[in-house]
């Protein structure tokens, strides 16, 4: 039996403009390049406001044009000088209201052109006048030369690979030993290990260049490719990766002995029972304390060293910039990889054409239906980028406000306890606009560069009755810990006692947690001879 029945919900859903702007508020800086980029790839009606080429395509307009008519000159100068005015007049009326555009069905287009609206309903006034008031500059922009200077150029060198490739055809090879170096390489991890059994290594060659070789072949290969630059690469495990290092060492006594505690004593090297390894080896203390300075000397990644290494190094660019005046905090935004942007006037035009054209024109009809989509799409994008300006600046100031004595001295210890809510409530957004604010976003002080995310702490309890920062707390760990016996280094339990005699009233599990973030080891691994 069919039933008809009647419901009735409430749901609340966000608008296309509200999910855009939420993705673009969470992208940092470095980033917002390529978005934008992508967004003008997709949408003809947005564009990079270049004003040079605009100036100089009217200078050679005005030119042509007093070479035929001699009257035309006053003519220019004046519509010159009303553009202008109405330039200025509409980015005034876009800095104070951004109208909200009328969402059009994606499912709209030339299959409903026989029903489409008159002309009449399609409000052209507001992208005849718009000619020019979609001219965006971002706000807040600051010194580029300063940030020309400061910011750190990528690294343009070339990889380990290349590096390893053009040292092997150096090297005194037939054509069946290079294929082979060359699969080794192509095996090196980015610490510059090749963890792969060699038996693997054989069937990759098998099948790949169907080139049959037994795993002593490549073990002769594998020893030339050890002796390439940096030391150390093409080892299977650590203690194989120090030993290469130690034999391009001098074999003076203290090497020696390094290589012995490496190949008889390697796990109670690492788990630092330096009594066993004197009574294994019959060392004494002098020559251990020598042997292990050796080891801690060389590089057990040599993967990631020199500029040539696999993994390229990268430079953190800052969303904000914040400078001090006499004690006045000045901030703004990274802008540099942002470029200017409006609604590209050859679309307003075609908007001119439709109004001129005949009233029943079917086929100019679909054509004004997609540009008025896409100078929607592109008035969107931009007020989505300006709501992002606004609200990160807003996020950065109540986060100076509240942390002004660090800005002002850059000492951790004036960090005050802060939650993502102190934030939401101070600026009136909810608390996950601020935490995609907070995230992958940075700040350049006098001080040096912080995620902000750094600003965000906990608050510990103390005997004062004020909570301190967890980030307050940390530093003194930190500090505790650098100043402890390297001999008898200072255990949670007596690292807890001394934070309570500070007044902090914190747990062990808390200490163990805090130094454990600090990637600072337990008192056993941090012991020294």
């Amino acid at each position: 039996m069919q039933r008809l029945d009647l419901k009735q919900l409430l749901s609340q859903k966000l608008s296309p403009q509200q999910i855009q702007f939420i993705k673009l508020l969470q992208i940092p800086t470095a980033e917002l390049e390529t978005r934008i980029k992508e967004e003008m790839e997709v949408n003809p009606a947005l564009e990079e406001d270049e004003a040079d080429e605009p100036e100089e395509m009217e200078r050679d307009e005005d030119d042509s044009d007093d070479s035929d008519d001699p009257d035309a000159s006053l003519d220019n100068d004046e519509n010159t000088l009303d553009e202008d005015f109405d330039d200025h007049g509409a980015d005034q009326e876009m800095a104070d209201e951004m109208p909200e555009p009328e969402l059009q069905p994606k499912d709209e287009g030339p299959a409903d052109s026989e029903t489409a609206p008159d002309n009449t309903d399609l409000d052209l006034s507001d992208y005849l006048n718009d000619d020019e008031i979609a001219g965006y500059k971002m706000q807040g922009d600051g010194p580029g030369e300063e940030e020309e200077r400061d910011t750190p150029l990528a690294d343009t060198s070339g990889s380990l690979m290349d590096s390893l490739l053009d040292q092997l055809h150096f090297a005194d090879l037939d054509e069946r030993q290079e294929a082979i170096g060359q699969q080794l390489i192509g095996s090196i991890d980015g610490d510059g290990y090749i963890r792969r059994d060699l038996s693997a290594i054989a069937n990759d060659l098998a099948f790949s260049q169907n080139l049959e070789v037994t795993v002593p072949e490549i073990e002769a290969v594998l020893r030339v490719v050890q002796g390439f630059d940096p030391p150390g690469i093409g080892a299977r495990d650590l203690p194989e990766c120090l030993l290469l290092q130690l034999e391009r060492r001098p074999q003076d006594e203290n090497t020696v002995n390094a290589e012995r505690i490496l190949t008889e004593t390697f796990e109670e090297f690492s788990k630092k029972h330096y009594p066993r390894i004197q009574q294994k080896l019959d060392l004494e203390d002098d020559e251990l304390k020598e042997a292990i300075n050796v080891i801690l000397k060389l590089n057990p990644k040599p993967g990631g060293s020199g500029p040539s290494g696999l993994g390229k190094t990268q430079y953190l660019m800052p969303d904000f910039i914040l400078t001090n005046d006499n004690g006045v905090f000045n901030l703004t935004l990274n802008a540099r990889n942002a470029p200017e942007l409006r609604v590209s006037p050859a679309y307003t035009e075609m908007f001119r054409t439709y109004d001129k054209a005949a009233k029943k024109d079917a086929k100019m009809k679909e054509a004004v239906t997609f540009v008025k989509q896409k100078l929607d799409s592109a008035k969107w994008f931009i007020d989505a980028i300006r709501q992002r300006q606004n609200t990160l600046l807003r996020t950065m100031n109540a986060i100076v406000e509240l942390q002004h004595d660090f800005f002002a001295e850059g000492d951790e210890g004036k960090l005050r306890p802060m939650i993502l809510k102190d934030i939401a409530q101070r600026i009136g957004m909810d608390i996950s606009t601020v935490s995609r604010v907070a995230n992958s976003k940075s700040i350049q002080t006098e001080f040096g560069i912080y995620p902000l995310k750094y600003f965000f702490s906990e608050g510990i309890a103390t005997d004062s009755g004020e909570d301190a920062s967890s980030r307050e707390v940390k530093s003194i760990l930190k500090e505790l810990i650098g100043k402890e016996s390297k001999e008898r280094p200072l255990s949670d339990d007596k690292l807890e006692k001394m934070l309570n005699a500070r007044g902090y009233n914190i747990a062990r599990r808390t200490v163990a947690k805090y130094r454990e973030q600090l990637n600072i080891p337990v008192a056993r691994l941090r012991k020294e001879l």
